[in-house]
């Protein structure tokens, strides 16, 4: 868990390292143990007016697979220099049109121990074919938990930083004016 403001300098480096005109603006960078995600908004496709949902589906897609194929390098580029900075993967994704597009992103395997009537859920979800398997099904609780929780998650995250906050500030913590052992 990092504190808001480390969160806050992480966005401000890539703010400052991305070109200029990779993005229209830079929409969200998130962080945790394994990865760094930035999602940039991009310009929607220009259509006649009138155009179809499909008509306008279909070129928000385009547009989409087109920045992703043409700022390639850059992305590369600026992720190779983070990884190395950060100790964290880089992943990119973009927003344009309403819809959001992740590109590369790791999925981290996770191991729990569940007990028979947890390991029944999980079971039932794969039978009803709502999960391919286990692991699936796992995967589809905690998004659908993530979705309900959103306010609880985030009020639990503001906690943790103001935990953090005092630990840094407990008897371990080194003094910002301490005396070195030279003088």
């Amino acid at each position: 868990m990092i504190t808001t403001e480390q969160r806050e300098k992480l966005r401000g480096w890539f703010a400052g390292r991305l070109p200029d005109d990779l993005f229209e603006s830079l929409a969200e960078v998130t962080v945790d143990r394994e990865e760094i995600t930035v999602i940039g908004r991009i310009p929607e496709p220009r259509l006649t007016e009138g155009a179809s949902d499909a008509e306008k589906e279909a070129a928000v897609q385009a547009r989409i697979q087109e920045f992703r194929e043409r700022t390639r390098e850059d992305r590369v580029a600026v992720a190779r220099e983070a990884e190395h900075r950060f100790r964290k993967k880089v992943s990119w994704g973009v927003e344009c049109g309403g819809e959001r597009a992740l590109f590369t992103h790791i999925a981290a395997p996770v191991m729990t121990r569940l007990r028979q009537p947890e390991r029944q859920v999980l079971d039932t979800l794969v039978a009803a074919g709502v999960a391919r398997s286990r692991s699936d099904a796992l995967a589809w609780c905690v998004r659908l938990v993530q979705r309900h929780t959103d306010d609880w998650l985030a009020e639990l995250r503001d906690s943790l930083e103001h935990v953090q906050r005092v630990r840094a500030q407990g008897p371990d913590a080194e003094p910002e004016d301490a005396p070195s052992d030279e003088e």
